[in-house]
């Protein structure tokens, strides 16, 4: 065994990692990684082998949102980069924590355009439009430096993903000293001061209607979100990373219907909105803007939201939960009266029913089934696919974290892949992917992955309509011909069969039910196909 002081950069590395709390680390080992790799045996720190790069910032992704951890890829210099990028992208525009850690080419190298392996003019370059930062450590000394720096992102500001290159000849050559047990964790985000919360809360108690909009920066404020609701007798709505927040029966609880016309109808009423945690944008509503005619409140860790699309009235720089405490701490106890409030959220969810074209109708009956077997703790990793889309606003979700997809990108082939790092971020929670046959394609490979290391439930439930959907009625209803969204579909049963999967191909809806039941009962993986005619 190797002493302390003969230890590599790379070993050095990832036992810091470990100090940090890293428990998983998505990737794929390369020529580039490997005195990474040379630090995990003994680490505590479990890898997991993913098919591609892109698969790997997708699970980090996943792992972050369900766990509230930070995800960690590890992955090579040049392609892995490149290939990761797009999850790397997702997480930043969904505010997602990840941490990736990369080699790059020796330090000598740098910028020459030798033709090294992997090479790249300036991988730095490429990731920091996003990420919070994206660093080089030209001397191991720089690595505890730029890992507190990531944490002090994770723990203070708006959470998004990080990216650290490493020379090749840094991870290889012996540490000068051993700075593996150096973590500084300095979590704060604190509360606006007394006069902004004195002006927000005189705005808030003279409202005749007010209404709160909360995003994936209030999740862990759900009891104050609820407890304010109620005293102010306000809707809640939430963003789609927001899902959850609210009990679904809870009688003030709009849901995530800011995307269909009853919930801009009802929003349009307020006098006075406060959006907490929530970057409001149109990918969250479906509309350029909201019809907003009251005065905005907003409440945000990061301070570039309160001038931009939607101009603040009172800017709350702050953390959610610590700041909706400090106004609930100033407001009266005593609820106010709430039976208009209540019959607006009533009529909206009835509003929202009554306005399902066919294709919504499909889906809400697949929808139902799906909540009639899915057990009270399970998630739902989702893809870019006109199920999902309903689901975002028509599914109750149970609870927080319970709810992922990939609002702000948008981007194919998410599903899988964060659905399996979701299970590896919760194993005791069983999970169901949503996915369409256009998305699934884009990362199938993953199921490899995903039977390699689940030994507990997570249901596939592939919707098969055999075309790119959303884009095909989209050129329909532009009079364009449809052109490139009729594809030629594999055999998926044959595929995940061969993949290791448990397989069902339902024929009804009333099957469909059964195979799910099945597939939460089933300690791996099990993949549904539906064939849209099978739904009608």
């Amino acid at each position: 065994m190797q002493s302390e002081q003969t230890l590599t950069g790379g070993q050095a590395l990832v036992r810091l990692l470990a100090n940090y709390g890293v428990d998983t680390v998505f990737g794929i080992p390369g020529v580039h990684t490997l005195e990474l790799y040379r630090g995990l045996p003994g680490s505590g720190i479990r890898h997991v082998l993913t098919r591609h790069e892109q698969g790997a910032s997708f699970m980090a992704d996943g792992y972050a949102r369900v766990s509230g951890k930070p995800g960690v890829c590890f992955i090579i210099t040049g392609p892995g980069v490149t290939n990761a990028a797009t999850g790397i992208g997702q997480a930043y525009a969904d505010s997602i924590p990840m941490l990736v850690i990369s080699s790059v080419n020796h330090t000598a190298s740098l910028g020459k355009g030798w033709g090294s392996l992997h090479e790249t003019q300036d991988q730095r370059a490429m990731t920091a439009p996003i990420t919070a930062f994206s660093a080089v450590a030209l001397t191991a000394a720089d690595l505890p430096e730029l890992i507190a720096r990531a944490y002090a992102v994770f723990d203070s500001e708006r959470p998004r993903p990080v990216h650290i290159s490493v020379p090749l000849d840094v991870l290889a050559a012996p540490i000068a000293r051993d700075w593996s047990h150096e973590v500084v964790r300095r979590p704060s985000r604190g509360v606006p001061a007394s006069a902004v919360l004195q002006q927000a809360l005189a705005k808030l108690q003279a409202a005749r209607r007010p209404m709160i909009i909360a995003g994936g920066g209030a999740l862990q404020a759900g009891a104050e979100l609820q407890a304010l609701s109620t005293r102010l007798a306000a809707p809640l709505f939430t963003s789609v990373a927001g899902k959850g927040l609210l009990p679904p029966d809870a009688p003030l609880h709009a849901g995530s219907t800011l995307c269909v016309e009853p919930g801009w109808e009802l929003i349009a009423e307020a006098d006075v909105i406060l959006a907490v945690g929530t970057e409001m944008a149109d990918t969250d509503y479906w509309r350029e803007r909201l019809p907003l005619t009251g005065e905005v409140l907003r409440i945000d860790i990061d301070p570039r939201k309160f001038n931009d699309f939607y101009p603040c009235a009172v800017a709350l720089h702050g953390d959610a939960r610590e700041t909706l405490a400090a106004l609930l701490a100033r407001l009266p106890e005593q609820p106010r009266e709430a039976s208009a409030a209540i019959a607006a959220v009533s009529a909206l969810r009835a509003a929202v029913k009554a306005g399902h074209g066919p294709l919504q109708l499909i889906h809400q009956a697949i929808l139902q089934r799906v909540a009639a077997e899915l057990p009270d703790n399970a998630f739902i990793s989702t893809d870019m696919t006109q199920l999902a889309y309903t689901g975002n606003y028509l599914f109750a979700s149970r609870a927080p974290r319970s709810w992922l997809h990939p609002t702000g990108y948008g981007t194919l082939g998410y599903g899988l892949p964060a659905g399996i790092g979701a299970k590896l971020g919760a194993p005791q929670r069983p999970g169901l992917v949503l996915v369409g046959d256009g998305g699934f394609l884009y990362t199938a490979q993953e199921l490899a992955t995903a039977v390699e290391e689940l030994d507990s439930p997570l249901v596939v439930l592939l919707w098969n309509n055999d075309a790119l959907g959303q884009i095909r009625d989209d050129m329909l209803g532009l009079d364009i011909e449809p052109i490139g969204v009729l594809p030629r579909n594999p055999d998926f049963i044959g595929l995940a069969r061969a993949f290791g999967c448990a397989v069902r191909q339902p024929q009804s809806l009333d099957d469909l039910q059964v195979d799910l039941a099945a597939g939460f009962a089933h300690p791996g993986v099990t993949l549904i196909e539906l064939k849209h005619a099978c739904a009608q």
